[in-house]
């Protein structure tokens, strides 16, 4: 067998590249866990008129966890008491499918205390520094 063809992309890969790494990394962690990834899901928040999503939250499987991967509202629609509808829509999801519970990430400029209020603790952080904005790790279990 010849050596693999090594190939760098400096910008994001193409789907079919990014589905190949997928598709390689999703059967070593069934053979290996016993677990198959559970489908993402997303709880939107649309507007009235035109139906069309303008924010909302996204989740991922996190091998008995589920992963916050985005959640946005709006400015103009803050302090409305949306996230808390989001987080509270992705907990009953999530303790639906079984999950032990939700983690996520956040930037030190973006909603650290506003998980902490609805019960998630920090687990780890990235430290700040020139170039890099502290991101804090916070996870409720359930």
């Amino acid at each position: 067998m010849t050596d693999p063809i090594i190939d760098i992309i400096l910008e994001d890969p193409g789907k079919d590249d990014l589905r190949a790494i997928v598709a390689t990394l999703d059967a070593y962690n069934e053979a290996h866990s016993g677990m198959v990834d559970q489908p993402g899901f997303a709880v939107l928040i649309r507007d009235p008129e035109t139906k069309a999503a303008i924010g909302g939250l996204y989740a991922t499987d996190g091998y008995g966890w589920a992963f916050i991967r985005y959640l946005a509202i709006p400015e103009n629609l803050r302090g409305q008491g949306l996230g808390q509808r989001l987080i509270a829509e992705a907990e009953k999801i999530a303790r639906d499918r079984g999950y032990i519970g939700l983690w996520l990430d956040t930037f030190e400029f973006q909603a650290r205390p506003f998980y902490e209020k609805l019960g998630f603790e920090v687990f780890g952080q990235l430290e700040g520094g020139p170039g890099a904005i502290p991101r804090y790790f916070l996870k409720k279990r359930f």
